[in-house]
């Protein structure tokens, strides 16, 4: 930082402690990094605290305008790669290496075990099986009856509610709207092709848009753009039935011998973990997830490329499949609600579109969407190679050592 900008700093800093601006004020009357570290300062003065490992960030500050209020600095992850490993996609082909930002030790030593035992197979195949971005207004009506007219409408007019939704973006296309009644409330699941973005912002304001319609042509009150049906970045059943963002499934079929010279386990061993842990253990604790840690690899390959890390909720809604089939096993993930995009939020963000790069998907796909499709199956065999990995370390009882043995 120059020295005028050192005063200026300290300048902004001097204001707000006489009251005179406000932290959120801040850029409005200095550069991005100078309002940064203007807050930063007054932040460590406060809090009697050095800050200067979080004021090392290497990105001028305005490029995450678009993605952090009151900004400090940056809060670095370290970023490891697993693989590669051959991808065998619809959007995605050939060797890729996974980006992975975590703090977790033995996580990328675990996915990368199963990244190159998923190659000694040839490589892992994976699909997007279903796609669209969901926003789901909920409104009021009288009774039941006029519920009923309103779900009659709705399906009647889905080309009005298309008109207006579509009016809002130029990307974005409204697929369908599906109805859901309890009592006098009327849930409306919009579903949207929001082609490489995640949309979320792009849903809600097309939403907001079709809401209107909706209100200026029937008797229904809007009462929250969100009615929790959607659902974002909560648990939800819905989701895993229905999808939410992409739905995508990795498998891949390992012969015996890569089993049980690479993994030091069987096949039946690491299917009947899988039956036993998986499935019974998840079905007892009433779990959303039937899989061992999917929520791991989507949370650091989230935070590597720009994704929203609170949707790790909905991506780790995963149903993990083992089966001894021709004496070789064979491993599937399935994601139901998987929300990626490689434009928009923080994928604009220098090391996030970094992440991007090295999986070869950055920006917008041609045909639109292929991008994201392709991100959502790179996530989906990173998880079917972590799924491999500790299911393996559990049949062959190799967990615990494997931790010990990186010191974490």
């Amino acid at each position: 930082m120059t020295d005028d900008s050192d005063a200026d700093a300290e300048a902004l800093v001097e204001r707000v402690r006489d009251g005179d601006l406000r932290i959120h004020e801040l850029e409005a009357h200095a550069d991005a990094d100078t309002a940064a570290t203007a807050r930063r300062r007054l932040v460590e003065a406060e809090a009697g605290v050095s800050l200067d490992a979080v004021g090392a960030y290497g990105f001028p500050a305005e490029r995450a305008d678009a993605n952090v209020e009151n900004m400090i600095g940056a809060a670095r992850i370290p970023m490891g790669v697993a693989g590669p490993v051959t991808v065998h996609g619809g959007s995605l082909t050939g060797e890729r290496y996974l980006p992975m930002a975590t703090t977790e030790g033995a996580l990328i030593a675990s996915v990368n075990r199963g990244c190159s035992v998923i190659d000694a197979a040839d490589g892992a195949t994976a699909r997007v099986t279903k796609s669209g971005m969901t926003r789901a207004p909920v409104f009021r009506v009288t009774d039941v009856a006029e519920a009923a007219a309103l779900v009659e409408w709705v399906r009647d007019n889905e080309g009005t509610l298309r008109e207006a939704a579509e009016a809002t973006t130029s990307h974005g296309e409204l697929r369908d709207v599906t109805p859901y009644v309890v009592g006098d409330s009327v849930f409306l699941r919009f579903r949207y092709d929001t082609k490489d973005a995640m949309g979320m912002n792009m849903a809600t304001i097309a939403t907001r848009a079709a809401a209107e319609a909706i209100e200026e042509r029937t008797g229904a009150s809007l009462v929250a753009l969100s009615g929790n049906l959607c659902t974002d970045k909560k648990p939800a059943a819905i989701n895993a039935v229905e999808g939410r963002g992409r739905s995508v499934t990795a498998d891949v079929t390992l012969p015996r011998d890569v089993v049980e010279e690479r993994l030091h386990t069987t096949p039946e061993a690491v299917a009947e973990v899988n039956t036993r842990k998986n499935h019974v253990g998840s079905a007892k604790a009433g779990s959303l997830g039937f899989n061992a840690h999917v929520a791991n690899v989507v949370a650091a390959m989230f935070l590597a490329t720009g994704q929203d890390a609170a949707q790790v909720v909905e991506g780790s809604n995963a149903i993990t499949t083992a089966e001894v089939r021709e004496g070789g096993l064979y491993v599937s993930v399935s994601l139901a609600s998987l929300e990626v995009g490689t434009v928009g939020g923080g994928t604009k963000l220098p090391t996030q579109a970094e992440g991007l790069e090295v999986l070869g998907v950055a920006g917008g796909g041609d045909p639109p969407g292929s991008n994201a499709d392709a991100l959502a199956e790179a996530v989906a065999v990173g998880a079917l190679a972590g799924e491999l990995s500790l299911l393996a370390a559990l049949g062959s009882r190799h967990l615990s050592s494997a931790h010990e043995s990186l010191g974490r």
